[in-house]
């Protein structure tokens, strides 16, 4: 039986018109993997006795305890619509703020994606930020509201109260969709009961209805609200399975890889698109050249590195010998296969559109593009939001300290969001992640799977360096007294950042002149001549080249900007990163002969410069905020709010519906360890926090000088900058 299903999976890959890419994404406890579960069981990959229960997408032992999915999950399996087979590649991704990296990640290998929304909860935090997660990529969203059982069951609503509550969360939906979508897609991709792009039900009792087949099969709410009354769910699912009408809803609203390619390539590669590679990814040709970029990195005790991504033009078998374009090296295939869960099937080749695995690319990393020819890397996945929260972590026995650094390594491609700062010196090393949670499941995870005994430090905030105002010209001078280079300083215009934060403006060296990066500096009122000087985009700073006629400055520009980008990972302060700095080589002084101005001389010159340029634009530290929305039976909002201003929070507004009560608070991350605890003891397990978005801004003055301090001893560094 299997093996019937897996030549039907292959045989499906090489007609692309009948695969959708998909990935379910939601807030945290909507039922994302229960409702996984009866999608493989209606499409017989598992017993339908177990859907909901199993939990066949969450593979690690903590998930499973936890109850919650870590990590995504992709899956391969067959439906049928109309008398015509489609191949359906679906990802399953994870609801915690914490894992919001993955979701990012699984978006780029879909054109569609199915938004959960609980019925009795509507569009919570983190559903909005995975619409924003897939509109940014430009994957389609559809919307199915699940737990209907408990509006019938516990809220007891009648049909036209129901209603009323999905009009709201379809309203809500189609808002952020106005809101975050980009020109074009706002009205095209809004979502709807009459076309079908919305469904209801229970991933629980596994039945689901929308519009077209409630007509074509004349169910009405009230046979719903009547199977319920007699306790006949079982029946409902027979007549409106799930998996029919889900998985039918995505057949008919979300593109198949050729249609989809079309608008989504422009959006994620900056190359050429009329090129020869450009048409074969525009088209998805499984005949031109292969491109595939991996989302995640699996460790196989049998297989090694697996990874797992989107094949977006040609085909790739085993034995074939593919360029790594990021990593600049060449290595060979040595298996490809397909996903059904927790199974790999290995197959023959792989081709254009789909979604598969791939063995033998050594020490490949998430984001990679990996083509047989050089060529322009796709744009790099971009987090909504940055590690803030940093634990130094070491082996509990120095024997170890070997292999601790192999582990780390493997964790921070299993998870690029977390970050990694390995000193093979000193022994120490620095994991950064979205939270307090994040860090924990990871330290865990060392422990039971790797089986390697580590202690952590209590968790380290990182901060920002920036500057308050414009600075004269500095003079850096090189070592040997022959080469100057005058630099200017100022903060960067939130206009700018922004751009850079969303995508707009690509991070990275300026080789070329680009006519996007051109069109949206344009648009914020840049002159031609600051386009023209724009060098770099380095994590949320940029670097100008002002200077005019010098005949050397080629020779020493790569230099240079090797220079700036270690002054912007370590400022002045505290040696922690800059962000939103406008950094301008304004005039240069340098030696005639190329061999008194090596990078001995540049190095040391340019971050004199910039620092000294930065002591004196008023230099300050940022700290990372968060808003959440934390909601709670009203009673409590006397006791959370004076937990709030006890963590130097500040509170945006209260809502209160019946006896529910929510808030939307500010708090530094600085303030936030043990957070959920504070807020489970004083709410009696009744509060929920949800992370909103995340800012920087300004440490108060009156507790700067001791902040800096703190780092500063923490880093072993002078007291005195």
């Amino acid at each position: 039986m299997a093996d019937e299903k897996t030549k039907k999976i292959e045989e499906l890959m090489h007609k692309q018109t009948q695969i959708r890419n998909i990935a379910i994404a939601a807030h945290i406890d909507h039922g994302k993997t229960t409702f996984s579960d009866n999608l493989l069981a209606g499409a017989g990959m598992m017993s339908e006795a177990l859907a909901g229960k199993q939990c066949v997408l969450d593979f690690h032992e903590d998930e499973a305890a936890r109850g919650i999915t870590i990590d995504s999950a992709s899956v391969s399996m067959v439906h049928k619509l109309g008398g015509q087979e489609y191949l359906i590649n679906l990802i399953d991704t994870p609801g915690h703020v914490d894992f919001g990296g993955d979701v990012t990640r699984a978006m780029r290998a879909v054109d569609g994606c199915i938004i959960l929304a609980c019925a009795v909860e509507g569009v919570m935090p983190q559903t909005e930020t995975v619409v924003r997660q897939a509109l940014k990529e430009l994957v389609r969203p559809v919307l199915f509201i699940n737990k209907v059982d408990r509006l019938i069951k516990e809220v007891k609503l009648t049909p036209e109260e129901m209603q009323k509550k999905f009009v709201k969360i379809i309203d809500h939906v189609n808002q952020l969709i106005e809101n975050i979508a980009p020109e074009g897609y706002k009205e095209k991709w809004k979502v709807g009961v009459g076309d079908g792009s919305v469904s209801f039900g229970s991933a629980f009792h596994n039945w689901a209805l929308s519009f077209p087949y409630m007509e074509k099969n004349k169910i009405t709410f009230k046979d719903v609200i009547d199977a319920y009354n007699k306790d006949d769910h079982k029946d409902l699912a027979k007549k409106a399975p799930l998996h029919e009408v889900v998985l039918n809803m995505s057949i008919r609203h979300h593109p198949n890889p050729v249609d989809a390619q079309k608008y989504r390539i422009p959006k994620i590669w900056h190359g050429d698109v009329n090129s020869e590679i450009g048409k074969s990814m525009m088209n998805c040709d499984a005949k031109g050249e292969p491109v595939f970029v991996p989302i995640k990195i699996v460790v196989d005790k049998h297989a090694g590195e697996i990874a797992a991504g989107r094949l977006f033009s040609g085909t790739i078998k085993q034995g074939d010998e593919v360029y790594m374009n990021l990593a600049k090296r060449t290595t060979r295939v040595q298996q490809v296969s397909v996903y059904r869960g927790a199974q790999r099937l290995v197959v023959e080749d792989v081709s254009a559109g789909n979604i598969v695995g791939i063995v033998g690319l050594k020490d490949v990393f998430v984001g990679e593009t990996v083509s047989k020819k050089e060529m322009e890397p796709l744009e790099a996945i971009k987090h909504l939001f940055d590690p803030v929260v940093t634990k130094s972590i070491e082996a509990t026995k120095a024997a170890d300290l070997p292999r601790l650094v192999e582990v780390l390594k493997q964790i921070r491609k299993e998870d690029p969001s977390i970050k990694i700062e390995i000193n093979e010196q000193t022994g120490e090393s620095l994991m950064s992640g979205m939270g307090e949670l994040h860090l924990e499941i990871i330290e865990n995870r060392i422990k039971t799977e790797k089986g390697l005994d580590v202690r952590t430090s209590a968790p380290i905030i990182v901060y920002r360096e920036t500057v308050g105002k414009e600075s004269p010209s500095v003079e850096g001078r090189s070592p040997n007294k022959h080469n100057s280079f005058f630099m200017t300083i100022e903060p960067l215009e939130d206009s700018v950042y922004d751009v850079i934060k969303s995508g707009d403006l690509s991070e990275g060296r300026v080789k070329k002149k680009s006519d996007s990066a051109a069109e949206v500096l344009s648009k914020l009122g840049w002159s031609g001549d600051d386009i023209r000087n724009l060098r770099d985009v380095y994590k949320g700073n940029i670097f100008l080249d002002e200077t005019r006629g010098e005949v050397h400055i080629g020779e020493i520009i790569e230099m240079v900007l090797d220079a700036f980008e270690m002054v912007m990972d370590q400022g002045p302060l505290a040696r922690e990163p800059c962000m939103k700095l406008r950094v301008a080589l304004v005039d240069t002084k340098l030696h005639e002969d190329a061999i008194h101005r090596g990078p001995a001389q540049v190095y040391p010159a340019i971050r004199e410069a910039i620092t000294e340029a930065m002591k004196k634009a008023n230099p300050t530290l940022l700290e990372p905020l968060q808003i959440h929305v934390i909601e709670m039976p009203d009673k409590f909002l006397g006791g959370v709010t004076k937990i709030v201003s006890g963590k130097r929070g500040q509170m945006l507004e209260v809502n209160q519906e019946g006896t529910n009560a929510e808030m939307k608070a500010k708090i530094p991350v600085a303030e936030m360890i043990g957070w959920s605890n504070d807020l489970r003891s004083e709410t009696e397990g009744r509060g929920t926090s949800s992370l909103l978005d995340q800012l920087f801004e300004k440490v108060p003055m009156s507790i700067q000088a001791e902040v800096i301090k703190k780092i500063r001893q923490r880093k072993g560094l002078s007291e005195n900058q």
